[in-house]
């Protein structure tokens, strides 16, 4: 249950420490101040030398994790291509 609000969680940062590279923006990043409770923070520990080794490499991979979990990733790059005329048969 307190995996499950602390990926509840994650979505609603998303935007959180994550370097965001938008075409046009190459080398721009987007910082973003996060406040987890003791509990969350010992879950994101969990993940220390698995999944990053400083908190803000943990936290972006576990979002990203959680994005293509979701397929949130894989639809993004679909529509990309699509409008890119990348989906030829």
């Amino acid at each position: 249950m307190l995996a499950l609000a602390f990926i509840s969680l994650c979505v609603v940062y998303v935007s959180m420490v994550c370097n965001l590279k938008h075409k046009g923006k190459q080398g721009r990043v987007k910082r973003v101040q996060v406040t987890f409770t003791e509990e969350q923070w010992s879950l994101v520990e969990r993940f220390r030398g698995v999944m990053g080794n400083d908190d803000a490499e943990i936290v972006r991979n576990i979002v990203l994790a959680w994005l293509a979990e979701k397929s949130v990733v894989a639809e993004s790059a679909k529509r990309s291509l699509g409008a890119e005329g990348g989906a030829q048969r």
